[in-house]
């Protein structure tokens, strides 16, 4: 792996490590963590997971809607631009998060499914003489 691909899969204390298209599961579970990690990190993490709470008449703290708007930031840095353009009308984290979670998901069953057809493949290769 080049330098570039280490800081690309790896992140940094400053950043989220990025997402590919083959690293969802990794990468989900690296951004929570890193996301815990910054100052207001709980409530970062409870954006991202549960969105952000709602109280009627009430106006939020300063520092609740700050966490809100680094939850959101956390999840950007995240991602390539062709992932960042299609999340960029989403107004909170937690709506961010199910979004990426659902284009991947769909990218994990096309790769079953790639991997199904090349078993067959193989199978007809080897059992033809």
């Amino acid at each position: 792996m080049s330098t570039q691909q280490d800081v690309y899969v790896a992140g940094s204390e400053n950043r989220p490590s990025m997402l590919n298209k083959h690293n969802y599961v990794p990468w989900s579970s690296r951004l929570l963590r890193y996301a815990k990690s910054k100052p207001n990190g709980k409530i970062i993490y409870n954006s991202i997971i549960n969105g952000p709470y709602v109280r009627r008449m009430i106006p939020e703290p300063v520092k609740k809607m700050e966490a809100y708007d680094q939850a959101i930031q956390t999840i950007l840095m995240g991602l390539p631009k062709d992932i960042y353009a299609v999340v960029d009308s989403c107004e909170t984290a937690q709506e961010i998060w199910l979004r990426v979670q659902q284009m991947m998901k769909g990218s994990d069953i096309g790769i079953q499914e790639k991997k199904a057809k090349l078993f067959n493949e193989w199978e007809r290769f080897t059992s033809t003489d």
